[in-house]
C-alpha cells in the first residue's frame, strides 16, 4: 500500500488511482524565461523519482509537466534582449532539456505548452463566464469572481475575508474585488497577443494549467504536483476555476516538493539568491547533484552549501566504491531480497527517498563484507541488489570507472591526468623515483587519486 502526503487533506493517505492500476498526473513545470535553477531541479527530480517508482510498483503512469511560454516575464526578457518571444521560449527550452538530461530526468509523457492551447482556454473561460464565475471587464481583461466558488481556500487554507481585509486593486485593473484573478488580459497596442470574444489578448498564468491539465487528463485526475511556492495563490486558483468550470473534483491528491535554501531563505530568482543548474553542473558532477536532492525528503527543504554538496560526492563515492572491480550477476538471476521489501517499505511511505538510501548504504556495506570475506558470488548478487534499487532512484548506472573520471570542468581535464600518469609510469621506470613522487603528489593537490596495482595506474576524482 502506498501513502501519500495530499497537500489538500494535510495528512498521508493511501494511494487509490481512479483506475485500478493507471496514474495520471500533472505537474506545472517552467515558465521558460531563464535557466533552471536548483530550485527547479528539486521539483524535477523529485517527481522523477515518484514516475519511476510507481512505474517500478506496477503503474502505467501519464505524466503530464507544462511549460509556460508565454508570460509577463517571458516578454519582458525578450524586449530587454531585443530578441522574439517564441526565440527565447525556444531557446529556453532546449537548454531546459539539457540540463534534466544531465541530471538523469526522464522525459514527462507529455509536455504541453501554454501557447498550443489557446482555444481550450478561451473555450473554459466562456464557460466560466456563461456560469456566472467570471466576468469580463471593461478594459476588456476577463477576471474570475472569487466570492462564486465557495471552497476557495481549502488548499492553503486560507479565508476570502483575509485575503480581501487590506488589499489593493491596481489601477491598471478593473476587478470587482482584490481577490478576483486574470483569465484573460487585454492586449496593449503592438503586445503579443490572439484573438477572443472579448478582445485580442493572452491568457492569464492560472488558467492555462486548468485547461492544459483538463484536456491532456480529464476533469478529474490522480495527482497534482509543483513547487512549494505554487500552493498559493496558483493551485489555489486552479481549483476554483476547474472546478467551476467542469463541476467535478479536480485533483484527488496534491503533492509539493520542499524549498531549496540558501542562508535559511528560499532560494529563487526574485531574491537574486539562485545558482543555475548548469553553474552548479560545472563544478559538480551530474549525478553527485542528483544525490544531493534525492537523499532528503521531497517534502523537506534542503539547504543548499558547499559543504552539502560536497558531502553527497563523498557519500555517493562510497556507493561506487562497493561497485568497483566487480560485474554485477544478472538481474534475471537475483530475485527480491529483504533490501528490496525495506527498500519498498520506506518507499511506500510518502516516497521516502531518504530512507531509501539509508537502504543503499546497507546493500553496498553487504558487498564490501561479501568482498572480504571472499564470496565473490554473493558480492555479485549484492552488486546486482545495488544496481536495481539505484535505477529507481536514478542512481548508479554509470560505470564505476567512468564516475570516477568524469570530466567536470575541474582544473585538470581527464586527458591531462592520464598524461601525468603516463610521465610519472616513465619516471618510475627510469627508476627517477623522486620526480614519479612529485607527480603523484601534485594530482593528489589537485584532488586526484592514483590507485597502483598490478594490472596498472587507475584515478579517480576525491
Amino acid at each position: 500500500m502506498i501513502r501519500i502526503y495530499n497537500t489538500l487533506s494535510q495528512r498521508k493517505e493511501e494511494f487509490k488511482p481512479i483506475e485500478p492500476g493507471k496514474v495520471r498526473m500533472y505537474v506545472c513545470g517552467m515558465t521558460v524565461y531563464d535557466y533552471c535553477h536548483l530550485g527547479h531541479a528539486r521539483v524535477l527530480v523529485a517527481f522523477d523519482v515518484i514516475t519511476r517508482y510507481l512505474r517500478h510498483r506496477g503503474y502505467a503512469v501519464n505524466y503530464v509537466r507544462n511549460i509556460t511560454d508565454i508570460d509577463d516575464k517571458i516578454l519582458r526578457r525578450a524586449e530587454e534582449n531585443g530578441e522574439a518571444f517564441t526565440d527565447l521560449t525556444d531557446r529556453m527550452i532546449r537548454a531546459m532539456h539539457e540540463d534534466e538530461a544531465r541530471l538523469g530526468v526522464l522525459p514527462p509523457t507529455k509536455e504541453p505548452r501554454a501557447t498550443s492551447y489557446i482555444d481550450e482556454i478561451v473555450a473554459m473561460i466562456h464557460k466560466l463566464i456563461a456560469s456566472n464565475h467570471a466576468y469580463a471587464a471593461d478594459n476588456g481583461d476577463v477576471y474570475f469572481a472569487v466570492d462564486s466558488f465557495t471552497g476557495y481556500g481549502k488548499l492553503s487554507k486560507k479565508k476570502l475575508e483575509d485575503l480581501v481585509a487590506g488589499a489593493r486593486i491596481d489601477v491598471r485593473e478593473a476587478k470587482r474585488s482584490p481577490a478576483d484573478f486574470a483569465l484573460w488580459k487585454a492586449a496593449g497596442e503592438g503586445e503579443v497577443s490572439w484573438p477572443s470574444p472579448w478582445g485580442d489578448g493572452r491568457p492569464g498564468w492560472h488558467i492555462e494549467c486548468s485547461a492544459m491539465s483538463t484536456e491532456c487528463l480529464g476533469d478529474t485526475f490522480d495527482i497534482h504536483g509543483g513547487g512549494p511556492d505554487l500552493l498559493f495563490p496558483h493551485h489555489e486558483n486552479e481549483i476554483a476555476q476547474s472546478e467551476c468550470a467542469t463541476g467535478h473534483e479536480f485533483a484527488r491528491a496534491w503533492m509539493h516538493a520542499g524549498a531549496i535554501r540558501v542562508n535559511k531563505e528560499k532560494m529563487s530568482k526574485s531574491l537574486g539568491n539562485f545558482f543555475t543548474i548548469r553553474e552548479i553542473l560545472e563544478t559538480y558532477p551530474a549525478e553527485v547533484v542528483r544525490y544531493f536532492l534525492v537523499s532528503s525528503h521531497y517534502r523537506s527543504q534542503v539547504d543548499y552549501s558547499e559543504d552539502n554538496l560536497a558531502e553527497a560526492g563523498r557519500t555517493l563515492t562510497k556507493l561506487y566504491n562497493s561497485l568497483r572491480g566487480i560485474v554485477p550477476a544478472k538481474a534475471a538471476d537475483v530475485g527480491e531480497t529483504e533490501h528490496d521489501r525495506r527498500f519498498m517499505e520506506v518507499m511506500d511511505d510518502d516516497f521516502n527517498t531518504a530512507g531509501a538510501i539509508a537502504v543503499l548504504h546497507a546493500v553496498a556495506n553487504d558487498i564490501n563484507q561479501h568482498r572480504r570475506d571472499g564470496r565473490e558470488q554473493e558480492a555479485k548478487q549484492s552488486a546486482a541488489v545495488l544496481v536495481r534499487l539505484g535505477s529507481i532512484l536514478g542512481l548508479l548506472q554509470q560505470d564505476p570507472e567512468a564516475f570516477f573520471q568524469a570530466d567536470i570542468g575541474g582544473e585538470l581535464s581527464a586527458e591531462d591526468i592520464e598524461q601525468m600518469i603516463q610521465a610519472r609510469n616513465d619516471a618510475r621506470k627510469a627508476r627517477d623515483f623522486a620526480e614519479a613522487d612529485r607527480l603523484r603528489d601534485e594530482l593528489a593537490d589537485k584532488g586526484i587519486i592514483l590507485d597502483d596495482s598490478r594490472e596498472g595506474t587507475t584515478w579517480r576524482r576525491g
